[in-house]
């Protein structure tokens, strides 16, 4: 394996679809998970280093806790010059992050980037293959409505500006269902990692 990369595996999937215990299961296997939500969150945290060029941007949105994601949430959504005004800011930092995270990695036979809107933004480019994570539409609307702050107008919302889960089934490498228990979910993504891990 020596001067090879990783095997670079795209992780995604809609709202409410288990996608984050998934991710948790690739880490609890060994797996290195470049968690592009958790980047953006360290980036924007208080003292983070895309505080100012946010400020800038979006006077009045950031405080000694970082943005006021709620604020900023509110100015951008819906906007769409000023979320591509955000994304400008966001997008190339994380990138950066995610750079440094494979060279860090650079000897791990598998990698995975836990990118929510991976095709909706263009990033399955990037990826050697895209697993997504899927349960039926009932389960799903069950998590996503149970969660706090959670309405129907906000979930149709959201789903409105994702890429439809049966496209994304069809646009996967590998599918990964979370409808079962989560034991058989552990046991999917532990054929996957032995799959791909596997040289030759």
């Amino acid at each position: 394996m020596s001067g090879q990369r990783p095997f670079v595996l795209g992780l995604t999937g809609s709202i409410g679809m288990g996608k984050s215990a998934v991710a948790a299961m690739f880490s609890d296997l060994g797996v290195p998970v470049f968690d592009a939500d958790a980047e953006v969150h360290i980036l924007q945290g208080p003292d983070g280093r895309l505080l100012p060029a946010i400020e800038a941007a979006f006077p009045g949105v950031t405080g000694p806790g970082g943005v006021d994601r709620p604020k900023l949430g509110a100015l951008v959504f819906g906007d769409t010059e000023a979320l591509k005004r955000l994304e400008k800011i966001v997008h190339p930092a994380v990138a950066a992050r995610r750079s440094d995270f494979l060279a860090h990695h650079a000897s791990a036979p598998l990698v995975v980037f836990d990118i929510p809107l991976l095709f909706e933004k263009g990033g399955a480019q990037m990826v050697d293959a895209v697993a997504v994570v899927s349960a039926t539409p009932e389960q799903q609307r069950t998590r996503v409505l149970a969660r706090p702050a959670m309405t129907e107008a906000k979930f149709e919302q959201i789903l409105a500006l994702q890429v439809p889960d049966a496209e994304k089934r069809a646009r996967a490498d590998f599918v990964i269902e979370t409808s079962g228990s989560l034991d058989e979910t552990r046991a999917a993504v532990g054929a996957l990692v032995k799959r791909l891990a596997t040289p030759g």
